[in-house]
C-alpha cells in the first residue's frame, strides 16, 4: 500500500467531477479534459478515472494490481453504478463501460481501447429487450468479444475479421450493417469459440473480471513496442505513465438516429478555420477510425440533424474559446442525443500550425507569446523539405524501414557510387538515390548531388546523416536489412532486388524506404511562418549560428535566419578532385620542406574559400575550424585508385602502400588527428592561419563597412599545454601577417569543449581559450565510450531493456554529457568572465537539447542550415519558458 507523507493512503481513483484541467500529469490528458468539460457542463457520459500514479505502482508491483488500488477501484464502480442507476451484470438495468488509456501527453492511436465491457449472454439479452433492438445489443456483443481478446489476451483481430468476412460471404452481403441480428448472434458464438481456442478458457462473464482485465491490459499497453517508440520519437519519459478511463458507454450503433464521429474545430491539414470531420451513423467509434465503412463529412448533420448539429457546433467553439487552441474531438449521438466522449489539443501539419496560430493570435484568443510556445519545433523540418504526394504515399507500401536521419521526400533512380550520382545527376539530368554501404568524407560530390542517400550502416548522426542535413538532402541511414549484390551493382530489401536504374522512394522524416516511383510536391513556406518566427526572434535571446563549410550552405543558413557560422570545417574543401592531390602530396612527403611545397599549393585555395565565406556573411561572425580528421581518410583505399596516385606523384606503389599502411590507425576516432596533427605538423596550423587571416584582410580590405573578426578554433584539446603551443603558431602567423598589412585587425582563438578532460579542466583551457565551442558528436562518444557509427547495431536492446530512452546522439545527455558541459560553462567563466560560449554540434538543432543550452548559460547554438529555424524557434520558447 502506497501511503503518502501524512500516512494517509493515496488517492488512486478520482470521478470526472472530481478533476479538472491543470491534473493533466495525474489524470493524463483525457481524463483531465473530461473532467474539465464535465465541470463545464457539457454532456460527457460519466465515469472515473485510475491515476498514472496507479500505472507507476503497476510496475512497481510486478506488473499486478495491488489491494489498495483494487479496493479503490472497486468502491468507485459503486459510485458509477450509484450515478448512473445501472448495476455491473444486472438483468435489469446493467451497465456497460469503455475502458481507454490517456498519458499525460497525446499519444494517438499508440494505446489500447475496449468498448461495450460488461457484456455477457445474460446482459446481453436484456439489452436486446429493453432496447427491442436485438441487432444492436448482439453487434455490441461481437465487437466487446473481439476488442477484449485482441486487447486484453492478445489473440490477434485478424481471426475475427476472417470470421466476419465468411460470414458475409455465406449471406452475400457488402456491409457489416447488413448482418442480421441472427448472424450477429451467430458470430458472437464463433468468437466464444474462437477465443476458447486461442486461449484455453471460456470467454468471461463476470464484469468485475473482466474490468480488471482491461486496466491491466491499458497499463500493459504504455510497454507495448509502438508506443516505446512513440515515446522516444517525441521525448516523452518512460516513468510518466499512462491513466486509464472508465466511461459509461453511449451506443452509435443502435440505429439510423444514432452515430459516432471524429471532429476538429480548424482543418488539421490547412488550419482554415470551421469545423472539419466525419462522422458514421450507426456506428461506433472504431469504425470511423479504422476506414471499415466510408464516413461522411460533418457538414452532413446539419441536414440529417439540425438540433444536434447546432449543439455541437456551439460546445466546439465553447471549447476551443476555453483551451485557447485547435480541438479534436470525439462525440456519439445516441438516439438523437449528443455525447462528448474526448476533446484534445489537435495533432495538425507545420502548415496548420503556423495559420492556426496567427489566425488564433488576429482572433484575440492567445497572444503572440501563447502563439510562439504553441508550436512543436520540430514541425518546422517538414515545411523546409519537399515531400511525397500523399495520394501517391498513401497507395504505395513499403520494402523496408531504416533511421530517418534528414527530413524530406526523394525519388530517383538507383546509384551505388559517389561517381556515378555525380554523373548520372550533372551529365544526364537524371534524378537518383545514393545507396551506400555507409558514405566517406570523399563520397561528397555525388551525395551533394542525389536527391536522397540510402545507406545499410550508420546511425542518426553518421557521416551520411550530419552531411546529408547539412545539404538538407533527405537521408535514411542504418537499414541493416540491404543486401548488397556481388557485383556491387544491385542490392536486395523485401524479397526484391534493386539493380542500377531501377526507381526508390525515401522517406527521410520516417525512415521509410518504397521500392517505386513516387511523386513529390516542392516544399512551401508561407507568410504565417514568417510572421511567427518574426515574433520568436523578438522574445529569443540565445543566437542561432550555423555549420556551413560552403558559400552556398552559408547562404542558405542566412536565408533561414542564421546569425554567424558556429562551425566551418576545413577538410571539407580538401575533398574537391582538384584539391585531394595536393593534400596527398602533403601527406606522402617525408620532409619539411616537401610537406611547405605541398601545402603552398593548398593556400591559395584555402584562401579562396574563406574569402567566398567571409563575403557571403559580410560582418556576421564566422568561427573556422582547423584540420580535424585523421590523415588516412584522405588517402585511397582502393588498389586501382593507389596505383594511379603513385603514378601521378611519380613515387612506387610499394612506397604508396607503406606510407598508407604506416597511417593506419586501430580507433581513428581518438588518434592523430586534431590539434595533434598540428602539434606533429606545425605547418599545417601556419598554413590554414595564413589563409583564414589573409581572406580577412582581402575581404575587410574591398568592403571597410564590415568588421571582420576570424575566429580560429582548435579540435580535440584536452590539455591546456596542447592548446598553447598550437595558439603559439596561430598567433605568430597571425600577429606577422596583420603586421605586414599595416591593418587594426582583432582575432580570437578558441577551442573545442569535446574530450572530457578539456570538459573537466575547462578552467584551465580558459586561460588560454577566448571561446569554448562545445563539440557534442565526439563529447558524447567520448563520454558514453561508444562509437556513433556503431551504436544503432545494440542500441534497440537498450531501448527495449529501458536502459537507454533516446539516442544520445540525437538528444542531449543531460544527466552525464549534459554535466560535463556545465562543469566546463562554469570552469570557463571563473577564468575568463568575457568568454564566448556556443555549440556546434549536432544537438544544436535538437529543441530540448537547445533548451538545455540556454538554461546552462551557452550565447549561441550552431546547426546545419536547414535546423536553423528549428533552432530559432526552440531558443524563444526556452527564453519564454524562463520567464513564467
Amino acid at each position: 500500500m502506497k501511503e503518502t507523507q501524512k500516512g494517509m493512503t493515496t488517492k488512486f481513483v478520482y470521478e470526472f467531477s472530481e478533476g479538472n484541467a491543470s491534473m493533466r500529469n495525474l489524470l493524463g490528458g483525457k481524463g483531465a479534459n473530461l473532467a474539465e468539460m464535465t465541470g463545464l457542463g457539457m454532456p460527457v457520459p460519466q465515469g472515473f478515472t485510475i491515476t498514472t500514479e496507479a500505472c507507476t505502482q503497476y510496475y512497481e508491483d510486478g506488473e499486478q494490481i495491488n489491494d489498495e488500488i483494487k479496493a479503490q477501484i472497486l468502491e468507485y464502480v459503486g459510485k458509477l453504478e450509484a450515478l448512473t442507476g445501472k448495476k455491473f451484470g444486472d438483468d435489469e438495468n446493467p451497465l456497460l463501460v469503455s475502458v481507454r488509456s490517456g498519458a499525460r501527453a497525446s499519444m494517438p492511436g499508440m494505446m489500447d481501447t475496449i468498448l461495450n465491457l460488461g457484456l455477457n449472454p445474460t446482459v446481453v439479452e436484456t439489452i436486446a429487450r429493453k432496447t427491442g433492438n436485438e441487432r444492436f445489443a448482439y453487434d455490441s456483443y461481437r465487437r466487446f468479444i473481439q476488442m477484449y481478446s485482441d486487447v486484453v489476451m492478445e489473440v490477434g483481430k485478424s481471426y475475427f475479421e476472417k470470421l466476419i468476412d465468411e460470414m458475409k460471404d455465406k449471406r452475400g452481403v457488402k456491409q457489416d450493417t447488413e448482418l442480421t441480428a441472427d448472424d450477429l448472434k451467430e458470430l458472437a458464438e464463433q468468437f466464444k469459440a474462437e477465443y476458447k481456442a486461442k486461449v484455453g478458457e471460456d470467454f468471461p462473464t463476470d464484469p468485475i473480471e473482466q474490468l480488471f482485465g482491461a486496466i491491466k491490459a491499458v497499463f500493459r499497453s504504455w510497454d507495448n513496442p509502438r508506443a516505446n517508440y512513440y515515446r522516444r520519437m517525441n521525448d516523452i519519459p518512460y516513468s510518466w505513465g499512462t491513466a486509464v478511463n472508465v466511461q459509461s458507454m453511449v451506443f452509435g450503433n443502435m440505429g439510423e438516429t444514432s452515430g459516432t464521429g471524429v471532429a476538429f474545430s480548424r482543418n488539421p491539414s490547412t488550419g482554415e478555420k470551421g469545423l472539419f470531420g466525419e462522422y458514421l451513423m450507426n456506428a461506433q467509434g472504431e469504425d470511423v477510425v479504422a476506414g471499415v465503412r466510408t464516413p461522411q463529412p460533418i457538414s452532413h448533420l446539419a441536414d440529417q440533424n439540425p438540433a444536434v448539429y447546432a449543439q455541437f457546433e456551439q460546445i466546439v467553439e465553447t471549447l476551443e474559446n476555453h483551451y485557447h487552441d485547435m480541438q479534436d474531438m470525439e462525440f456519439t449521438i445516441e438516439e438523437g442525443k449528443l455525447y462528448m466522449l474526448q476533446t484534445r489539443n489537435g495533432k495538425r501539419t507545420a502548415t496548420a500550425a503556423f495559420r492556426i496560430a496567427c489566425d488564433m493570435v488576429d482572433e484575440g484568443k492567445i497572444d503572440e507569446k501563447q502563439a510562439v510556445l504553441s508550436i512543436d519545433p520540430k514541425q518546422i523540418d517538414a515545411l523546409l523539405h519537399p515531400q511525397f504526394d500523399a495520394a501517391a504515399l498513401k497507395a504505395a507500401t513499403p520494402i523496408g524501414k531504416g533511421l530517418p536521419a534528414s527530413p524530406g521526400a526523394a525519388t530517383g533512380q538507383v546509384v551505388f557510387t559517389a561517381e556515378d550520382a555525380t554523373d548520372w545527376a550533372s551529365r544526364q539530368g537524371k534524378d537518383v538515390i545514393l545507396v551506400r554501404l555507409e558514405t566517406t568524407p570523399e563520397d561528397i560530390e555525388g551525395m551533394h548531388y542525389a536527391k536522397g542517400i540510402l545507406t545499410a550502416r550508420g546511425g542518426m548522426t553518421s557521416h551520411a546523416a550530419v552531411v546529408a542535413r547539412g545539404m538538407g538532402t533527405c537521408c535514411v541511414s542504418g537499414l541493416g536489412e540491404i543486401k548488397f549484390g556481388a557485383d556491387e551493382k544491385s542490392f536486395e530489401l523485401g524479397g526484391k532486388t534493386y539493380k542500377e536504374g531501377d526507381w526508390i522512394s525515401l522517406d527521410g522524416s520516417t525512415g521509410q524506404v518504397y521500392g517505386e516511383q513516387i511523386a513529390t510536391v516542392p516544399a512551401s513556406i508561407s507568410g504565417y511562418f514568417g510572421r511567427l518566427m518574426g515574433w520568436a526572434d523578438s522574445y529569443r535571446t540565445m543566437k542561432v549560428r550555423t555549420n556551413a563549410d560552403t558559400p552556398a550552405d552559408a547562404a542558405q543558413a542566412i536565408q533561414f535566419g542564421a546569425e554567424g557560422i558556429g562551425l566551418c570545417r576545413t577538410e571539407h574543401m580538401f575533398f574537391e578532385t582538384d584539391r585531394i592531390a595536393a593534400i596527398r602530396e602533403m601527406i606522402v612527403s617525408d620532409t619539411v620542406e616537401q610537406r611547405k611545397a605541398a601545402l603552398a599549393k593548398l593556400l591559395p585555395m584555402q584562401r579562396g574559400d574563406f574569402e567566398a565565406i567571409y563575403t557571403e556573411m559580410q560582418d556576421r561572425p564566422v568561427t573556422i575550424r582547423l584540420l580535424d580528421p585523421p590523415l588516412h581518410e584522405f588517402l585511397p583505399t582502393d588498389p586501382e585508385d593507389v596505383k594511379a596516385l603513385a603514378a601521378d606523384m611519380g613515387i612506387s606503389v610499394e612506397k604508396l602502400q607503406e606510407k598508407i599502411d604506416s597511417l593506419h590507425e586501430f580507433n581513428p576516432m581518438m588518434g592523430h588527428r586534431g590539434c595533434r596533427l598540428d602539434v606533429t605538423y606545425p605547418e599545417i596550423g601556419e598554413m590554414q592561419t595564413q589563409a583564414i587571416i589573409e581572406a580577412a584582410i582581402n575581404v575587410s580590405k574591398a568592403h571597410p563597412e564590415w568588421n571582420i573578426v576570424p575566429e580560429i578554433m582548435v579540435p580535440l584539446v584536452g590539455e591546456v599545454k596542447e592548446l598553447a603551443y598550437v595558439k603559439g603558431i596561430i598567433t605568430e602567423t597571425a600577429d606577422r601577417l596583420i603586421k605586414e598589412a599595416g591593418v587594426d585587425m582583432k582575432y580570437m582563438v578558441g577551442t573545442m569543449i569535446e574530450i572530457p578532460r578539456a570538459a573537466i579542466t575547462a578552467d584551465e583551457i580558459a586561460k588560454e581559450a577566448e571561446f569554448f565551442s562545445f563539440g557534442t558528436n565526439d563529447l558524447t562518444q567520448m563520454t558514453f565510450g561508444f562509437s556513433r557509427d556503431d551504436a544503432g547495431k545494440f542500441l534497440d536492446a537498450y531501448y527495449e531493456k529501458k536502459i537507454y530512452e533516446n539516442d544520445p546522439f540525437a538528444k542531449l545527455d543531460q544527466t552525464g554529457v549534459g554535466k560535463l558541459m556545465g562543469i566546463a560553462v562554469k570552469g570557463g567563466k571563473e577564468t575568463r568572465p568575457d568568454i564566448k560560449l556556443g555549440i556546434c554540434g549536432e544537438h544544436g538543432g535538437d529543441p530540448s537539447s537547445v533548451e538545455f543550452c540556454y538554461r546552462i548559460g551557452l550565447q549561441y547554438v550552431s546547426c546545419s542550415p536547414f535546423r536553423v529555424p528549428i533552432a530559432r524557434l526552440a531558443a524563444a520558447q526556452a527564453a519564454l519558458k524562463d520567464e513564467k
